[in-house]
């Protein structure tokens, strides 16, 4: 026989369904960006992410790897979102539908750094591909990421393409490919007394500078463009597609490009917005 009290439990539980469920859409309201490490080690994620789970309520879970490693978690499908800056792999994601759309965000540039004693005596030169060039007549030491990141793709580019310097065949002992982010290849550099290519922003954010400064830039070779994509949902079922997309809206839109260009260190800005140019 049914009494009261089985009643009212069975009430009380049908009851807590919308308590329970509401719990969990708050629990899931969080997506994975794959992204660079530059963005990360810059300080940019930990600036602009606050203020976007303000405006949304969505937490961002950031796993910092180098360009290329991040496009393959998202053709793993562990992620929601990649974030990077190497256009041609970017591109390449696409062909391949593994993104929905590709959109351009932001730009900053690569920079040259070496020590002040600058042995290959490349200070102040306009010319990267140059300066590449007389880094491996004197065969100084250099430290590559070697790791398929952005920086390491535009390094590659400047030996092989601009320099004329088949650098996988004429490397020599001068020459250190370490398989790590740009925080490990600008503190390996510190420690050697060695040239690396770095992006300007985590250059400036990193704090074990050491005797290491910036010896060559604005050169537009050394032009450095993130572009950011929805991975698509198509092909990996879990992808959070509304939430990822939410994601990008507001890095594109207005609030978001002026929250990217506010972000400073020791006052000058790190990285300037272009979501507006369709071709970057």
């Amino acid at each position: 026989m049914i009494n009261r009290r089985t009643v009212m439990l069975a009430a009380a539980l049908v009851a807590s369904i919308p308590i329970l469920a509401t719990s969990v859409s708050a629990q899931d309201k969080s997506i994975v960006v794959s992204s660079t490490t530059s963005t990360q080690d810059s300080g940019l994620f930990g600036y602009l992410l606050p203020l976007f789970k303000e405006k949304t309520g969505i937490d961002v879970k950031v796993v910092a790897q180098g360009t290329g490693q991040a496009l393959d978690t998202g053709r793993r499908g562990d992620a929601d979102v990649v974030f990077v800056h190497a256009k041609s792999a970017e591109e390449k994601f696409l062909a391949e539908g593994e993104g929905v759309r590709r959109f351009p965000v932001m730009y900053n540039d690569f920079v040259l750094i070496g020590p002040k004693s600058d042995p290959a005596g490349i200070n102040g030169m306009k010319d990267v591909a140059k300066a590449f060039q007389m880094i491996k007549e004197k065969q100084a030491p250099f430290i590559s990421r070697g790791d398929r990141s952005g920086t390491h793709i535009a390094e590659l580019a400047i030996w092989n393409k601009d320099a004329g310097i088949d650098i996988e065949r004429d490397k020599g002992a001068w020459y250190k490919s370490i398989g790590q982010g740009m925080g490990a290849a600008l503190n390996t550099a510190a420690a050697s007394d060695a040239y690396v290519l770095s992006d300007r922003g985590t250059w400036l954010s990193f704090k074990n500078k050491g005797d290491q400064q910036i010896l060559v830039e604005g050169d537009k070779r050394l032009f450095n463009q993130y572009g950011v994509m929805l991975v698509n949902p198509a092909k990996h079922q879990n992808v959070k597609k509304d939430l990822g997309q939410q994601f990008i809206d507001w890095l594109i839109s207005p609030e978001g490009q002026k929250a990217i260009a506010n972000y400073k260190i020791n006052g000058e800005q790190l990285f300037y917005p272009n979501a507006d140019d369709k071709s970057a």
